[in-house]
């Protein structure tokens, strides 16, 4: 129909990045299925303690809800450790079943703050926040690591483009497939012109 290949799959996320180019061989997982791909090991996971010790160490600046609570340690992670919620909240239930913290409904969400006994507690047991090990762990200096702020935020946006770009290939008309490889083009000179511009610079 109008041209638009309805009922065709088309090639998937393996035709990014130059794999799976046929050859009837059996192949493996593509790269991005391996671990660590592209940048190096995957992040750590969390040790045990290590959601507690971060509501801890949060509720101790301050009242938080769940949600809060997971977007702060993602933001100080740099983006390296985003606690799920399915360990978030039966942390916090345990913390406010020890007596440690307490929920109070406000606006439809449930804020927790320390409590009398939660404050002596991280008094006498200080936690360790987990996010300074994080960052640690990924910087520059200790070899290949997962990337963090801008350039994690530009991968992440890499991987949007990718399945932006399967889709048009899978459903797109040839008009729009072109379409999209000139916008591909366009953006690979785009971003070569970035580290020419900073080559100019240096030779002026």
């Amino acid at each position: 129909m109008h041209g638009r290949r309805h009922g065709w799959q088309g090639p998937g996320p393996d035709f990014l990045f130059g794999w799976g180019g046929g050859g009837g061989a059996q192949q493996s997982a593509p790269p991005w299925a391996q671990p660590g791909f592209p940048f190096g090991p995957p992040p750590a996971k969390a040790k045990r303690g290590d959601v507690r010790a971060a509501i801890l160490v949060l509720l101790t600046e301050g009242p938080r809800n769940g949600y809060q609570i997971i977007q702060d340690v993602v933001e100080r992670t740099e983006g390296g450790w985003k606690p799920s919620p399915g360990a978030v909240y039966p942390a916090l239930q345990q913390l406010s079943d020890e007596g440690l913290i307490r929920g109070e409904e406000a606006d439809g969400r449930k804020t927790y703050a320390l409590t009398e006994a939660g404050r002596t507690y991280v008094t006498e047991n200080p936690p360790e926040a987990p996010w300074s090990d994080r960052t640690g762990e990924r910087s520059k200096g200790d070899g290949p690591g997962w990337p963090v702020g801008e350039t994690a935020a530009v991968f992440g946006e890499m991987a949007q483009l990718g399945k932006a770009l399967v889709q048009v290939v899978q459903a797109g008309s040839p008009g729009q497939v072109a379409e999209a490889r000139q916008v591909l083009g366009d953006t690979r000179r785009r971003l070569y012109g970035i580290l020419a511009a900073d080559i100019r610079e240096e030779e002026a």
